[in-house]
């Protein structure tokens, strides 16, 4: 898949937290309907198998909408499923090593929090940059704060797009306007509201503010 940074704009990430008797694929529907314009699915606690299922009927889904399809750190299922690309962190696969396996054609998004961090990725074969936390988060324990002028920094610091992560919400998504990002890449901020649909689609509108 052509990917460019357009495609950055507004990120979903899936987690089952808020599922309430509901699938997560009907829910990804629902924020694809709303206009994500990339999607990732991750998943920390699901076995291997179940985990591959799941990313085929995902996958199926994202093509449905012509949007990325993107897996959280499971290099072995992006490859099974042919996903899109798959996004690491700092903790995970060093991104050379995962653009050895993925080869030159798929995405590989890789989390950054400083400067230097973010310069190796881009010379490991990153393709995009996601930078966080920019807020205070519940969803990742472990997330570092990157304060909005580390997050400009990043940006004026490599040539590839960056996405800010953590914590953001339609309260917030406008403060970091001009710090040189694409987009913002959101969990419960979608996946967490009662109206999935009309969540995305309002995030959509600020998104697009966001970058003007």
């Amino acid at each position: 898949m052509k990917f460019d940074e357009k495609d950055l704009l507004l990120y979903a990430i899936t987690d089952r937290s808020w599922l309430n008797g509901k699938t997560l694929v009907s829910q990804a529907e629902l924020a694809l309907q709303g206009g994500a314009t990339i999607l990732q699915l991750r998943e920390k606690n699901l076995g291997d198998e179940a985990f591959l299922e799941e990313a085929k009927e995902i996958q199926q889904l994202c093509r449905k909408y012509g949007v990325p399809f993107i897996v959280n750190d499971n290099v072995e299922v992006a490859l099974k499923v042919g996903a899109d690309g798959i996004h690491v962190g700092q903790k995970d696969m060093e991104a050379g090593n995962v653009r050895r396996l993925l080869g030159p054609d798929k995405i590989l998004g890789v989390s950054a929090q400083t400067v230097e961090q973010a310069i190796l990725a881009e010379k490991n074969g990153a393709d995009y940059l996601g930078v966080g936390a920019v807020f205070p988060t519940g969803s990742k324990d472990d997330a570092d704060d990157v304060s909005h002028e580390t997050l400009a920094a990043i940006c004026k610091a490599v040539k590839i797009p960056v996405v800010a992560i953590g914590g953001i919400s339609k309260n917030n998504l406008l403060e970091l306007k001009g710090t040189g990002i694409c987009g913002v890449s959101v969990i419960s901020a979608i996946f967490a509201q009662p109206d999935i649909l009309a969540a995305t689609q309002e995030l959509k509108g600020l998104c697009e503010e966001l970058v003007k």
